[in-house]
């Protein structure tokens, strides 16, 4: 996964930050007066919980088929 196909999930993000953290992300300014640390520290912890944006790209692997004899 990359920054880019992270950002175009934006929408999931958004909600997820808003979800775990109770940021909103379209208040005027908030983002101004934070730093991209700030930001990106709140998207890793999106990536290791429960969240909408883990579940995309954490998709658990297909069952493995019984074996036949």
């Amino acid at each position: 996964m990359t920054w880019a196909q992270l950002l175009d999930e934006w929408p999931l993000v958004e909600a997820d930050l808003h979800e775990f953290y109770g940021v909103d992300v379209g208040a005027p300014g908030l983002l101004d007066e934070r730093s991209w640390r700030w930001l990106r520290v709140r998207i890793f912890g999106l990536l290791s919980a429960d969240s909408r944006i883990q579940r995309l790209f954490n998709t658990p692997p297909e069952p493995k088929k019984p074996r036949r004899n």
